[in-house]
């Protein structure tokens, strides 16, 4: 007998019909003789629908005044649809039983709509599981140290499952979503694009961070810290899926590098259109510059991703990085309040039509001049790179977003993704 954690996504949740079939899903591998901990996204669209009445009454302010209350709003949707499991499974004819973060003890920090999470009380869910329940927990959401509810942000319910599966030293944490695992790159972009067996912890990380939709970085992080097996698969294969063949399906990330990892230069093409440019023109190149700017985007709980310092000209510099298109405006103003007037600066301008595409693979350690191959073929495709950032496994490019889905297509052929593996 196994402990096992079960993350479905909201597509999975969006009606009564889908949360019977997940009832059915679970129920099957709880026969099996595993405990079962399920960690439910809210419906499809509920939190949407829920921050848009939010923003009806008032537009979030600038330094996050009724962030709180957001969480508040959020955290329901993910209650509700975990209450609704719970009677779905109780009609199925086992015991369940639904608990909120708060109830668990999901504790985070207090950075509303970002937490992250710092520990788990796992007794009275164990307490649970050795009386035979299934244990349905909310996802996205904890309790900070003043017992205010928190969210972990877009996608948190992947970080959520990940960190239960850690604290409860589970088998496996099987992530069922709307795709059947992870591709080689974006199926609509690319009708090519190959589902892969395995991918490496390193590889999923990268492209979580760069942009691909189907884990949140953080559970990533969550996985490859605690060594937790993670596995991603569809949850509209039918639910009477043999459950040898269905533990077997999708892609697993794996901790440990093979041979056939070696093999592909590039396992990857990721891609963000959620990416904003921001200048600071005419700064002075002198020391505590970049903190000076980036300190206070910082200390905004805004993050900052590619960064690029142009070559000093009279004593004068241009500061140039990316943040996430919903933080420009937020981050653009308080610039303009807090940082043009004390630094010196002659402008500050923004492109919000901008993208980023991304190659991945371990096998570009072994591998010179893959960074080159791929500055050729956008080249070759007319396409101006704007700002370049690479690491060990990773090269990333911005370009304009009108030239997104060419530049992935291209890519995705110059390094044979769309070949079979042997």
């Amino acid at each position: 007998m196994a402990l096992i954690v079960h993350k479905y996504g909201g597509t999975s949740m969006g009606s009564t019909e889908r949360i019977r079939n997940v009832a059915k899903r679970v129920a099957k591998w709880a026969r099996a003789g595993h405990q079962m901990v399920v960690v439910p996204s809210a419906m499809s669209g509920e939190t949407n629908r829920l921050l848009g009445l939010a923003k009806e009454l008032a537009p979030a302010s600038p330094d996050g005044g009724h962030y709180r209350e957001l969480d508040m709003l959020a955290a329901t949707g993910e209650q509700a649809s975990s209450a609704l499991l719970a009677i779905a499974l109780q009609a199925e004819g086992l015991e369940a039983v639904s608990y909120a973060g708060w109830q668990v003890q999901v504790k985070t920090d207090s950075a509303y709509t970002k937490a992250r999470i710092e520990s788990i009380d796992d007794e009275r869910v164990r307490a649970d599981l050795d009386a035979g329940r299934v244990v349905v927990i909310t996802g996205f959401q904890g309790v900070d140290e003043g017992g205010n509810i928190t969210t972990l942000g877009r996608g948190g319910s992947d970080t959520s499952a990940v960190a239960i599966a850690a604290a409860l030293k589970a088998h496996e944490c099987l992530t069922f979503t709307d795709v059947d695992g992870v591709y080689t790159t974006d199926p609509r972009v690319e009708p090519d694009a190959r589902r892969l067996k395995t991918v490496s912890f390193e590889e999923m990380l990268e492209m979580a961070s760069l942009g691909s939709k189907v884990l949140q970085i953080r559970s990533v992080e969550f996985a490859g810290k605690y060594k937790v097996p993670l596995r991603v698969l569809s949850s509209f294969t039918p639910w009477d899926i043999d459950i040898e063949e269905e533990a077997k399906s999708g892609t697993l990330i794996t901790f440990e590098e093979d041979e056939n990892m070696e093999k592909a230069v590039v396992s990857g093409i990721a891609f963000n259109r959620d990416e904003a440019k921001i200048s600071v023109l005419g700064v002075p190149d002198k020391p505590g510059i970049a903190y000076h700017i980036l300190g206070a985007v910082a200390d905004a709980n805004i993050e900052v991703d590619v960064i690029i310092q142009n070559l000093s000209k009279d004593g004068r510099t241009d500061f140039s990085f990316t943040v996430h298109r919903n933080d420009y405006a937020r981050a653009v103003d308080l610039l303009k309040d807090k940082v043009l007037p004390t630094l010196g600066a002659a402008d500050i301008v923004g492109d919000t039509k901008i993208c980023k595409v991304s190659i991945v693979g371990i096998g570009m350690r072994s591998h010179v001049g893959v960074a080159s191959k791929m500055f050729r073929v956008l080249s070759e495709e007319g396409i101006n790179i704007q700002m370049i950032s690479t690491s060990e496994i990773k090269t990333s490019v911005v370009i304009d977003e009108k030239y997104m889905e060419l530049a992935v297509r291209a890519l995705h052929k110059a390094f044979d993704l769309d070949q079979p593996t042997a």
